[in-house]
């Protein structure tokens, strides 16, 4: 994929940004070195390969170093909803917004 440069004049305007000539080519040359990277990678076969839940994990054995989960705090619901404007049942009240 090459974006030319009435693309880059399209995702401009659409972003509400205003590019000068030399910005405009210097993006549209950005982009189309990224889109470059992104279908060499595209192109290689991964057919087979299990995904990692860390790439990490293909040198070494990874432990993940997870703490306990315990309560530290204890409940402050009705502290905090002290200085709401309006509060119903432990929820706060806002006004609607969606007829």
């Amino acid at each position: 994929m090459s974006l030319s440069s009435n693309d880059i004049a399209r995702i401009a305007h659409l972003a509400r940004l205003e590019l000068q000539p030399a910005q405009a080519e210097r993006l549209q040359a950005q982009l189309n070195a990224f889109f470059s990277v992104v279908e060499a990678m595209r192109a290689v076969d991964t057919a087979g390969v299990e995904p990692l839940s860390h790439p990490f994990a293909t040198v070494q054995d990874v432990a993940l170093r997870l703490r306990e989960d315990v309560v530290s705090e204890t409940d402050q619901r009705e502290a905090n909803q002290r200085s709401a404007p309006a509060v119903e049942n432990g929820l706060f009240l806002v006004p609607r917004v969606i007829e």
